[in-house]
């Protein structure tokens, strides 16, 4: 038996389009899970507990359940109560929100360990309470925070394998497809653990230009 990887080019095609599904998949989750972060963190902040205690309460529900479910709920559970979603938009949504709540968490510890100082003259300024959070408060917590996100969007790119479960044909269910094709197992999901670890590498680099250029913020 042995190993053959020159089995692979033959199924390239499938790879190719399973890790543009994977990237497409993965910068949708990550820029709406990082809006999401900030939304929900500043929510959480807010001086009245009708706004604050359902959000921490949506917060704690996502953290205490595993994504899988998570996927499984969105996916197949909505169709009940009639919002039929196809896999991608489920994936999506699902990954959002569960790294969301985790971001939120980072952005809202960074936002209160920004020195109070700061919202005052921002206020003195004339600015109102959103106006001086988004642009004097969040800008600053965000920056101190960017390693930390950077971490929380490494993660989520990993675990958009999931999303496989619901029939999405990202890399991981693409690899799959060329197994039960070729009988090679083996060959493909090192290929495939190989293509993950390359878009790691580039999103590490995407994360430390992120990290220069949030410093202005500092």
């Amino acid at each position: 038996m042995g190993l053959d990887f020159s089995i692979l080019p033959a199924y390239a095609d499938i790879l190719w389009q399973g890790t543009l599904w994977t990237i497409a998949l993965t910068v949708l989750s990550m820029v709406f899970s990082l809006a999401g972060g900030v939304v929900f963190a500043v929510l959480q902040l807010s001086r009245h507990a009708i706004i604050r205690w359902p959000v921490a309460g949506f917060a704690w529900l996502f953290m205490g359940t595993p994504l899988l479910l998570q996927l499984f709920l969105i996916y197949f559970g909505l169709v009940q109560i009639g919002l039929d979603l196809n896999a991608f938009v489920a994936g999506v949504i699902a990954l959002s929100l569960h790294f969301a709540v985790y971001n939120s968490e980072i952005i809202r510890s960074a936002i209160v360990a920004v020195d109070k100082g700061q919202y005052e003259a921002a206020r003195s300024l004339g600015l109102s309470q959103f106006q001086a959070m988004r642009k004097a408060i969040v800008p600053q917590a965000v920056a101190n925070v960017t390693p930390a996100l950077g971490n929380m969007m490494i993660a989520l790119l990993k675990e958009s394998a999931l999303v496989s479960v619901i029939g999405v044909m990202e890399l991981t269910l693409s690899a799959q497809r060329a197994i039960s094709d070729s009988f090679r197992p083996f060959e493909f999901y090192i290929a495939a653990g190989a293509i993950y670890y390359v878009l790691n590498l580039g999103l590490e680099q995407a994360v430390r230009v992120a990290e220069r250029r949030s410093a202005q913020y500092r």
